[in-house]
């Protein structure tokens, strides 16, 4: 969802983001895994072995949900071979939910209407949201914000590096106060002509940039996620809950380096297939 906004508003492929976050999410896979590993390194106690399950059963617990992971494969294989836009995805991937409801015989008048209302709800919501996204950013632009911010930042005569560094450091401190939608719709239209401007390709910023977010909310010390968290567990204390995070925000900045170091991770598989 982050992505589609992104690109929306920058006007940014759709399909190039989701292949370029392929790899880096990936790699966020292998790098919390590892974050897991040394917890339990330190401390075995902190996630005992559960017992093992047959192989044969691991297979059969998959016949429940092999129609959904078709269907998973259908819409997101189809975006990234390009045989679809991710706007037709859509729709393909809503017909393939009603068929499949339908083959199960899970599907009822009352459930039919309650999805209906629901989508109506959630699609009413997303397009507030990028209707307004995409009239602040015209209203930024007409202003003339992104190009005094340029002109203000080239006449530094600081690195191209640096401004994304500072960049990215801004989101870490929203992240004690915003959630990710807010802070992508308040500073993206601001920020996007400015790493335009310094000659930075749009796709990597935006993975960059949704990568930041998300450690931002769970980053000390104040990480927004970890009080909402808080209020969740009021039996947990907060420091227990900041020691519990720190392997995987140390992780996610981990990430956020590689891919501000190597914009290859990113771009690797756009320029590939596209």
């Amino acid at each position: 969802m982050m992505l589609v906004i992104y690109g929306i508003i920058t006007e940014t492929s759709i399909r190039e983001l989701f292949a370029a976050g392929f790899i880096p999410g990936i790699l966020g896979i292998v790098m919390y895994l590892g974050a897991v590993k040394w917890v339990l390194w330190r401390d075995p106690s902190a996630g005992p072995a559960a017992e093992k399950v047959p192989w044969n059963e691991r297979l059969a617990a998959l016949k429940n949900v092999g129609s959904t992971l078709a269907l998973f494969v259908l819409v997101i294989g189809g975006i990234y071979l390009g045989i679809f836009t991710p706007t037709e995805a859509a729709g393909i991937g809503a017909m393939g939910a009603f068929v499949i409801a339908l083959l199960k015989r899970a599907l009822t008048p009352t459930i039919l209407m309650n999805v209906l209302m629901d989508t109506v709800r959630t699609t009413a919501m997303l397009f507030a949201v990028v209707l307004t996204a995409l009239i602040f950013a015209n209203f930024i632009n007409r202003a003339g914000l992104p190009n005094d911010l340029l002109a203000l930042v080239t006449g530094l005569n600081v690195a191209p590096f640096v401004v994304i560094l500072v960049i990215l450091a801004i989101y870490v401190l929203l992240g004690c106060v915003f959630e990710s939608m807010s802070m992508m719709l308040l500073t993206v239209p601001v920020f996007f002509p400015v790493v335009a401007g310094l000659g930075y390709d749009l796709v990597w910023f935006g993975i960059l940039v949704v990568i930041v977010i998300e450690i931002s909310l769970i980053t000390p010390p104040v990480g927004m996620n970890v009080f909402v968290l808080r209020a969740v567990l009021p039996d947990v204390s907060t420091g227990t809950i900041f020691r519990g995070v720190t392997p995987f925000w140390v992780a996610g900045t981990l990430r956020a380096l590689l891919v501000l170091i190597f914009p290859a991770i990113v771009l690797f598989l756009p320029q590939l297939l596209y």
